[in-house]
């Protein structure tokens, strides 16, 4: 094995580049799918540290990426992230305030930090590779839409994760802890109901009305809470819903996503929903049509891959915040009406049952194709969730990116462990197998859906291709 020391010090030689992608990116903001800045910065840093994009529009996804350095067996692959969230723009400071440059959205789930995470641990890899003459291949993948619509599906229907040895990935949390935990497995889909249109006042027997339509699907949805088992979820927003009183709408959508423990199961309250959109075209004499557009996999845990990684996660332990750090976080926590005790001071104990989480990821469909584990690791003070302004403010200054370094280290001594020990390796193989047996893996995706519904028009086929050649030549 090699020695940590090692390890260390070629994740604080790349602690600039990570700080830089991750302040650049921050700032950038960009949407699920339409990422092209934050992953064109992405893959320029990863060629001017030595690696070659082997792939760019990965997967019909225009903003997903592959790129790679050394060659041969083992085989590991680093998952990378960098979309952000609508409306949670804010100046990196502790309570919410708008951006003074007037972008509304923001990274209050740290996949600036993700990305420049695990680039950073990329590097320090492939470095350390090279000074010690580690054979073997280094995969980092640009997985897009994280949020949304999941590169990492698309990815996996074409087999792009099926020949690694094993996959790392991270994310920032406000404990610090190794991810050998089950998340849900989701469909989203979207419900859409067709009537005809009428004089609201004059003859509105005549019309038909799809927004009844939606309601009675909606109220069937929440009466169907009720018998569901509590490990399901399911929520909704109405899309589409009329435009004007007076008039009998003929179109209506309802965006929804459910999840539960696996596909077997979310695939059933998928069909009950499907029978309930039926019921509801039925008994208002509409049409319906449910269309499942993307969907993920529970995440699988790997027992022997998280062992090893909980003694790197104690190894690195907890970055040492400022004394004004401390105070930002607990201006934070103040803000939130949580207990003001800063940040988390040590990590987390390795779970001795893999918990069972309420979120769903798209690194679930990459744990049905090779080994994988991750960390979840402390970017925001104790309490304060994910998906808020807070956090946005946190992944934009020097707390967030302590985390994303620290992150990095353990990613990259875990990927050193992969890379020189053929018996973890064997473990982690022999664990995955397991858990997979009699499991084959199908995307829950349409075979004739090839790109994500939300791509704009002009990110697609052609367009695509001279989009980004303007943003590379820029």
């Amino acid at each position: 094995m090699i020695a940590y020391e090692a390890i260390e010090q070629v994740v604080e030689d790349a602690a600039p580049t990570i700080a830089k992608v991750a302040q650049e990116v921050w700032q950038l903001a960009e949407l699920s799918l339409l990422e092209v800045q934050s992953s064109t910065l992405i893959m320029r840093v990863l060629e001017d540290s030595g690696f070659t994009i082997t792939s760019r529009g990965t997967a019909g996804v225009p903003t997903a990426f592959m790129a790679e350095c050394g060659e041969g067996e083992p085989k590991l692959g680093i998952l990378s992230e960098y979309d952000a969230l609508p409306g949670l723009g804010n100046e990196p400071v502790p309570c919410k305030q708008a951006r003074k440059d007037g972008v509304v959205d923001g990274h209050g789930c740290g996949h600036n930090l993700i990305g420049a995470g695990a680039v950073g641990a990329a590097i320090a890899l492939k470095n350390l590779m090279q000074a010690q003459s580690i054979p073997g291949t280094l995969r980092v993948y640009g997985c897009a839409a994280e949020e949304t619509e999941g590169a990492k599906v698309y990815m996996a229907r074409e087999g792009l994760f099926n020949d690694l040895d094993a996959a790392l990935h991270w994310h920032p949390v406000d404990r610090s802890f190794v991810a050998n935990v089950c998340t849900t497995a989701t469909n989203s889909m979207k419900v859409e109901f067709f009537g005809t249109t009428a004089h609201a006042g004059l003859n509105p027997w005549l019309g038909r009305s799809a927004v009844d339509a939606a309601e009675l699907f909606a109220h069937a949805v929440n009466l169907m809470r009720e018998h569901i088992e509590p490990t399901a979820r399911v929520h909704y927003v109405y899309e589409s819903a009329g435009i004007a009183p007076n008039v009998v709408p003929d179109y209506a959508k309802v965006w929804l996503t459910c999840r539960e423990v696996d596909r077997d199961r979310v695939n059933a309250i998928t069909d009950w929903l499907r029978q309930m959109a039926d019921g509801a075209a039925l008994a208002t004499q509409t049409k319906a049509k449910l269309s499942v557009y993307v969907g993920f996999y529970d995440l699988l845990p790997n027992q022997p891959l998280a062992e090893r990684m909980q003694t790197y996660l104690e190894r690195v332990g907890t970055p040492t915040y400022s004394p004004a750090e401390e105070t930002f976080a607990k201006e934070i926590q103040t803000a939130f009406g949580v207990a003001e005790t800063g940040m988390a001071t040590a990590p987390l104990p390795l779970f001795k049952e893999a918990p069972k989480l309420g979120g769903s990821s798209d690194v679930g469909d990459v744990s049905y194709n090779t080994p994988s584990m991750g960390i979840g690791f402390a970017t925001v003070p104790m309490g304060i969730s994910m998906h808020t302004w807070a956090a946005t403010a946190c992944h934009g200054m020097s707390i967030g990116i302590k985390g994303a370094v620290a992150a990095a280290k353990v990613l990259a001594a875990t990927g050193a462990d992969l890379l020189t020990d053929p018996d973890l390796r064997a473990a982690a193989r022999a664990d995955f197998e397991q858990r997979t047996a009699g499991i084959t893996y199908q995307a829950a995706l349409d075979p004739d859906q090839v790109h994500p519904i939300g791509l704009p028009e002009y990110m697609i086929e052609g367009c695509q291709r001279e989009f980004f050649a303007e943003v590379v030549s820029a």
